[in-house]
């Protein structure tokens, strides 16, 4: 605890964020104990690893790292390098996302980036690469998704999820203390690498956007599991993903930045039980156009129209900055508030000693809030299918949402985040279910007829299936004629 005496001969406290901080107060005994406890009852949800788990994600890395090495120096000599260059210029795994932020959970994947240089290119990556780990022991699942916004090649390797991007820079060497942050990185790549390296900055500026990294990280892990328990963690079904609600929890720090994570997490609430949206939650300021040197679009409404429609915009703190929660409706926007303002009280409730903080992970049943449901359901002939199949109805769920929205009778539009199976009497069919909660006007002797709105989703969803279908007739008949060729 911080004395006033102690307070007063410090020097002034750096600043965080677009505005001065709200308290600079530091932790009672009391928020101190309620940090402690806090802890304790994120422990049995498995939010913490054991150290020796984490040891292995690390012997993971390292063996990825080696591997990536190797291969840059094979490709290189391959493309008529000398050796003793080859091996001096470099390559590196990097590490985004939960992981590097400190708050990944048991059994979590981790988000890594390959970064190249130059020489090195994106077909490279997906096919001298790919067949360097499918030939690798200790790899298994492994997947490439080429052609999607970001490519990745997904895997598991000893035993844990890895999510791998790429990254091709214009320099012809990558030294090891590489600074991504680093905006020079950016001159004359392709959106793909600028894309994929947004990971790794976005991380690693929020980490340095917050005043305590200890206090953000236990705050955000009991932000996360909230979310998670109480279904509004899903960026592709219109909440909020990782990225954003690391967003929320740094700027509720910047705002107390000396306080406990007890605090901060009713704090939290707080904030944004109260927030003006669709004014914009900013951890730094964004850069005017005459500062935007490199050209790269960035999220502005001052000068992109588009911006303007946003509902619930947080945007992420490296440039190119952009808007992670585009994806929200005026639906999940009105849950996510709901929620705040609940889970404000509840927070309240365990500060005044009414309550412990097990009443923030108790997820509510989500059959009993609503009076009519939707039920999606997408089946599929084989598990390869279906996981492709439900991958692409599970991004368009979004679409029926708006489709709901705009009908006059329907006040909200609830989707679960959680999917389920088959039914025992089902067998082994290969089917996912969503149920979609609805809140509808208090109308006499009306009946809501959805046929329309359900039938443009189906429409979508069959158009985009087909375009896949076509995309993938094309590959293989490309695959072949390389084939023929060789």
């Amino acid at each position: 605890m911080m004395s006033s005496s102690t307070a007063g001969s410090n020097p002034p406290q750096k600043s965080f964020g677009v505005t001065s901080a709200i308290s600079h107060a530091g932790p009672k005994p009391r928020d101190l104990e309620l940090t402690k406890r806090l802890e304790e009852a994120l422990i049995p949800y498995g939010v913490f690893e054991s150290e020796d788990e984490l040891q292995q994600r690390m012997i993971v890395l390292a063996k990825l790292n080696e591997l990536v090495k190797e291969w840059i120096v094979e490709v290189s000599i391959k493309k008529n390098m000398p050796e003793n260059v080859a091996k001096t210029v470099g390559g590196k795994i990097f590490t985004f996302g939960s992981f590097r932020l400190g708050v990944h959970t048991k059994g979590a994947d981790i988000d890594t980036l390959l970064v190249a240089p130059r020489h090195i290119d994106r077909a490279d990556f997906f096919s001298s690469f790919y067949d360097l780990l499918k030939n690798h022991p200790d790899v298994r699942e492994l997947r490439a998704v080429e052609n999607a916004f970001v490519p990745v090649i997904k895997l598991i390797f000893c035993d844990i999820e890895v999510d791998l991007l790429f990254a091709r820079l214009a320099s012809p060497e990558i030294p090891d203390n590489l600074d991504l942050l680093d905006e020079n990185l950016l001159k004359n790549l392709d959106p793909k690498c600028v894309r994929s390296l947004n990971g790794c900055r976005v991380t690693d500026e929020i980490l340095r956007q917050v005043p305590n990294i200890e206090s953000f990280r236990l705050t955000l892990r009991a932000v996360k599991l909230w979310a998670k328990k109480h279904g509004v963690y899903s960026n592709v079904l219109g909440f909020l993903g990782g990225v954003s609600w690391a967003i929320l929890v740094a700027r509720t720090c910047q705002l107390y930045p000396n306080a406990a994570a007890s605090t901060l997490l009713q704090k939290f609430f707080l904030v944004f039980s109260r927030w003006e949206w669709p004014n914009p939650v900013l951890l730094k300021n964004i850069p005017t156009p005459s500062e935007n040197k490199l050209g790269f679009q960035i999220w502005d409404p001052r000068t992109n129209p588009g911006d303007r429609y946003h509902l619930m915009p947080i945007i992420t703190p490296a440039y190119p900055q952009q808007n992670f929660s585009f994806s929200v409706s005026m639906s999940t926007r009105k849950i996510m508030c709901d929620e705040f303002f609940i889970r404000l009280k509840n927070t309240e409730d365990v500060i005044s000693g009414k309550a412990n903080w097990d009443i923030l992970f108790t997820p509510p049943n989500f059959f009993h809030k609503y009076k009519h449901y939707i039920v999606l359901s997408a089946s599929s002939n084989t598990e390869e299918e279906h996981l492709e199949w439900i991958g692409l109805v599970e991004s368009k769920v979004r679409l029926l949402i708006s489709y709901l929205e705009n009908n006059e009778y329907i006040k909200l539009a609830h989707v679960n985040p959680k999917s389920y199976g088959p039914l025992d009497s089902e067998g082994e069919k290969h089917v996912t279910r969503w149920f979609i909660g609805l809140m509808c006007e208090k109308l006499e002797n009306v009946n809501i007829n959805l046929t329309y709105e359900i039938q443009m989703f189906e429409n979508k969803v069959h158009t985009q299936a087909v375009k896949i279908m076509m995309l993938k007739k094309e590959w293989l008949q490309r695959l072949s004629m390389l084939e023929e060729n060789s």
